[in-house]
């Protein structure tokens, strides 16, 4: 068995995402002896996965909308975001010699819309000022004596800091490092723990075979979601979306994924509505299918009449009875409002972000645990959600800060502490 080595440090981090990585670089600024642990072979590989269709860093959209986008969570990351918003990213990415656009959905993405250019000359920049990176150091909690322990190639690792920020990300894409193990090593050190929950994913409404080997895959557009929130307030919202397999995903089902996973928790299902003719009113789709059809088929007639073709066809058969599907008002209204009925939320692994983790309640302003005297949390691993669009990246960079800033403040506490 390889032996122990120890190791000190002023200030460990770990985690290489984008919360880790901006805690180092403001630590670092103050003067702050930073050691980053990762355990992959590379930082930021998350970030680099996340700018694969385009890196979208952050949200032009007003503060006080931006800020809302954080549901439950919009006034305890409204103070994060005071500190560093979207307009502080954009600064930020520009010093690194990267400019940004607001893309036509008020989206902002790098001007090569990629993440590795900005990756790379973040991590140049933090080596060339003094951060010590460690990859392959798979955290693996405490000693006895309140070591940091790392699994490493050459065997454990034990460090010891006066401070650390941990990083860990949320329980979605394992694969790249965020799996949640961290969970049981706070929760036994009386850190109070949500459990995690997919956000920003699919759901399982459970297709024929017929369905599923004919349009798995196939999106839906232009189509007009209704749902009702947790307060039975109707909502609707117009986008794309994909049937899958096992259900249907895409980008209007993720901004949706928090209140049809609740209801699901609630009732154990949860009724998702599709308008699958947004440009045609009820009453004219009712007229129009009305009229005779002839020799024509269901289908034919449905395509000359309300313009419906493939999937959006396939769907009406897969839910409506052969005299329904005859029967021009039940049509038409199904047409207007296709009932989908969620079972379950896809696996936390498939999801884009994750729910749940450290609350909010545990630490102080600073993100500091109130278990654990300097030890700070950021990013993912903390207890919000948002929607995709720039809100994750924007709150995991502002969290990142506001916890390396809080590292900073507790070390110089120690040194001024008779």
């Amino acid at each position: 068995m390889s032996a122990v080595t120890r190791a000190t440090t002023q200030l460990a981090i770990i985690g290489g995402g984008p919360a880790g990585l901006i805690a180092a670089e403001v630590a670092r600024a103050a003067g702050i002896q930073v050691d980053l642990y990762e355990g992959k072979g590379s930082v930021g590989r998350k970030f680099l996965l996340a700018g694969k269709g385009g890196m979208n860093l952050t949200h032009a959209e007003p503060k006080a909308d931006f800020v809302q986008r954080y549901g439950a969570r919009a006034k305890e990351i409204g103070r994060w975001l005071e500190d560093f918003d979207a307009d502080a990213l954009r600064t930020w990415a520009r010093e690194l010699g990267v400019e940004t656009f607001v893309g036509s959905s008020g989206r902002v993405f790098p001007s090569d819309l990629k993440a590795a250019p900005l990756l790379r000359g973040w991590v140049h920049r933090l080596r060339e000022n003094g951060v010590r990176f460690h990859v392959h150091h798979r955290w693996l909690g405490w000693t006895d004596d309140q070591a940091l322990r790392f699994a490493t190639a050459d065997g454990e690792r034990h460090v010891q800091a006066s401070a650390v920020v941990l990083a860990l990300g949320g329980g979605s894409w394992p694969q790249l490092g965020s799996d949640g193990s961290w969970q049981p090593w706070l929760a036994a050190r009386g850190v109070d723990v949500a459990s995690m929950q997919p956000s920003n994913c699919g759901f399982d409404i459970g297709w024929s075979e017929h369905l599923v080997r004919r349009f798995a895959g196939a999106p839906l557009k232009p189509v007009v979601a209704h749902w009702q929130d947790g307060a039975q307030i109707e909502h609707a919202r117009q986008g794309e979306c994909v049937l899958t397999a096992t259900g249907i995903e895409g980008s209007l089902i993720y901004p949706l994924s928090a209140h049809l996973r609740d209801a699901i928790t609630q009732h154990g299902h949860a009724t998702l509505q599709l308008d699958l003719a947004p440009d045609r009113t009820l009453e004219r789709l009712e007229r129009e299918l009305a009229k005779p059809r002839g020799s024509h088929s269901l289908s034919d007639h449905l395509r000359r009449h309300t313009g419906l073709t493939g999937v959006k066809t396939a769907l009406l058969h897969e839910l409506l009875s052969k005299e329904q599907l005859h029967d021009s008002k039940t049509l038409a209204r199904t047409i207007k409002r296709l009932p989908l009925r969620l079972k379950q939320a896809r696996p936390l692994a498939e999801a884009i972000s994750s729910a749940g983790g450290v609350r909010l309640e545990a630490m102080n302003d600073s993100l500091m645990l109130r278990a654990l005297p300097g030890v700070f949390c950021a990013g993912e691993m903390l207890d919000w959600e948002a929607p995709t669009g720039g809100y994750l990246l924007t709150a995991c960079f502002a969290s990142g800060r506001r916890a390396g800033l809080g590292a900073v403040d507790w070390l110089k506490s120690l040194i001024t502490t008779p």
